[in-house]
């Protein structure tokens, strides 16, 4: 617990008063550098422990994009089936759209520290069980049961949303800056992990991915849980009840299941069409493209203070989304251009960002306090769910159909999460009374 009494302080020194012989001369000493903005990302990284607790966040977060993609390469390089990789990967999914939630609940009640180390550190054990299970020729169900034991990776961004919230409460600017902040990060993430994973293990050996990965989620969630000042209190006995049997919370989780489904869909089919215009690797860039014009956007996002309420805002990002959407469809269905696409992708990578965080931060106002770490991971939970029903649906398309046919996929799960915006997302007040969250 922090010290209560409030930091001494030094006053700051008083103008200088002196006279001459026919004038009044004041001299001020206080020569103080000008303070940033009140909602700048330069203030809010200069809030004590937040570069710290940042720091170990990234750290643990990068290789969240580099284990499924070591895992393939690792698998499929020993064993010769991209089938039985993309098998365990997906298992690995499905056991972490499980467990996700309980682990979430852990934390909450427990605190950050108590649960996320030991939960970090059994994650690692299941990653480098798969890592000598593939090494020394285990049988298959090995790699399913090792790579499972990866599901109880505690739900990092989470955690980190939950501090700023601890530390912003009752500023909600600066707290959009903050979410628009880690959505940036997501995205970075997302767009360098695969990539640092591809280039370990191709230069290396296929276990190099794999391991680098256990070292930085390790070392990350360590500097993180060190940072005790920062931690949100817990709460071991919360009197609210689970954010599933609220009114206001399904909704949003309806709504991040069809933007997983975006994401998971367009993934799915920009390789495919890549790979049908002959050039498969150019579809990781195209993709990093996208990655890279929503952090763009997140940190754009982040600057400006909004004026609206985040209920007012969330259609309105929505929309913006399905529009931008209808530009990777028209680049493969009318002017069958890959170079297009990748342009078409960067573009409505634009939207992705203030939708999540104005997804996220609906999430926040709506989950009780005690329960934002579940609230939060039920979240992820939806997008995982999304991103796998998404993928599974696009490549029967492409398959059946064709890739450019499958980016019907994306623009039609959008849609769907804009009427759900438009209908259901917004709580109603009854009696004059503001719903409690």
């Amino acid at each position: 617990m922090p010290d209560s009494q409030p930091p001494h302080r030094t006053p700051p020194p008083q103008p200088l008063f002196t006279v001459t012989a026919d004038t009044l001369v004041i001299v001020d000493l206080d020569r103080r550098a000008p303070e940033p903005p009140p909602h700048s990302y330069r203030r809010l990284l200069s809030l004590p422990g937040a570069r710290a607790f940042t720091a170990g966040n990234l750290l643990a977060r990068l290789p969240m994009g580099m284990f499924s993609v070591s895992a393939v390469v690792m698998i499929a390089g020993a064993r010769g089936s991209y089938a039985l990789a993309g098998s365990v990967t997906a298992t690995g999914l499905a056991v972490t759209a499980l467990l996700a939630p309980w682990t979430a609940r852990l934390v909450d009640r427990y605190g950050q520290s108590r649960v996320a180390v030991p939960a970090t550190l059994f994650a690692a054990l299941g990653s480098l069980a798969l890592l000598l299970c593939v090494r020394y020729d285990a049988p298959d169900w090995t790699l399913f049961a090792a790579y499972a034991a990866t599901a109880t990776t505690p739900n990092t961004g989470g955690m980190s949303r939950a501090r700023w919230n601890h530390l912003l409460a009752g500023d909600p600017a600066a707290l959009h800056t903050a979410n628009s902040f880690e959505q940036a990060v997501d995205e970075l993430c997302f767009m360098l992990g695969p990539v640092v994973a591809a280039f370990l293990c191709g230069t290396f050996f296929p276990e190099a991915g794999t391991l680098v990965g256990v070292v930085l989620l390790v070392t990350g969630i360590l500097t993180f849980a060190a940072q005790r000042t920062t931690e949100p209190p817990p709460h071991p006995r919360p009197t609210a009840a689970s954010p599933l049997r609220s009114r206001a919370l399904p909704p949003l989780l309806a709504v991040c299941l069809a933007l997983g489904a975006v994401f998971g869909a367009t993934e799915v089919a920009t390789i495919a069409f890549a790979d049908e215009h002959g050039h498969p690797t150019a579809a990781g860039l195209a993709l990093a493209l996208q990655a890279a014009g929503s952090c763009a956007a997140g940190l754009a996002y982040g600057a400006i203070r909004p004026s609206a309420p985040a209920s007012r805002r969330h259609p309105w990002c929505v929309a913006a989304m399905t529009a931008l959407l209808t530009l990777p469809l028209l680049a493969a269905t009318v002017l069958d251009s890959l170079p297009l696409l990748a342009v078409a992708l960067l573009l409505s990578g634009t939207a992705t960002a203030p939708t999540m965080v104005t997804t996220m931060a609906l999430i926040q106002e709506r989950t009780p306090v005690a329960r934002l770490n579940e609230g939060m991971t039920l979240a992820v939970t939806g997008l995982l769910g999304g991103i796998a029903c998404g993928s599974a649906t696009a490549g029967w398309l492409t398959e059946h159909a064709s890739p450019a046919t499958a980016l019907t996929v994306p623009l039609t799960a959008a849609t769907t999460a804009l009427l759900i915006s438009l209908t259901v997302a917004r709580p109603r007040r009854r009696g004059g009374v503001s719903p409690v969250t």
